[in-house]
């Protein structure tokens, strides 16, 4: 069982799907910060300096002896308030946004590179390869002995003894 599992992980495409999936999350991470930290202000700011996540609607009651603030989305969901959080959703599907976007480019840059590279083969394939210059000197050296006049034959002739 050892060995079946030894060769399960060795598999190219098990070892691919890992290095996606460890490139993935540390690719989510960054495009979350790009959204938390660039594009959300900038988007707050355009739109009156609002921050999305204030964006909720409590649902319940908020428990007694809670001192924070009433506003304040984490907080409220950090003491166990049920809260609707449109705003943060939509931040979540900003980031989404981004991501796939930002995947959409990598695919359509592989797949012009793979086009053009199928492109040059097919036209390689095409042209034949270009001759040696030795090649071409010796078809010259041919052509230009079949093209000169043949010389007279020499006549043998008896001589008496």
């Amino acid at each position: 069982m050892l060995d079946e599992f030894k060769t399960f992980i060795a598999r190219g495409n098990v070892l691919d799907l890992a290095v996606g999936v460890i490139i993935g999350a540390a690719f989510g991470t960054i495009t979350k910060s790009l959204t938390d930290d660039v594009i959300m202000p900038v988007i707050g700011a355009i739109f009156g300096g609002f921050d999305f996540t204030s964006y909720f609607v409590r649902l319940g009651p908020v428990p007694e002896g809670y001192a924070g603030s009433l506003t304040d989305y984490t907080a409220l969901k950090a003491a166990g308030v049920p809260l609707f959080g449109y705003g943060a959703f939509v931040t979540v599907v900003i980031n989404f946004l981004i991501l796939a976007f930002i995947v959409f480019l990598l695919v359509r840059s592989v797949n012009r590179m793979l086009a053009r590279m199928e492109k040059e083969k097919a036209e390689g394939t095409a042209r034949p390869a270009a001759e040696a210059a030795e090649v071409v000197l010796l078809r010259e050296i041919r052509d230009e002995l079949k093209n000169r006049p043949a010389p007279e034959a020499a006549t043998i002739r008896p001589t008496s003894l």
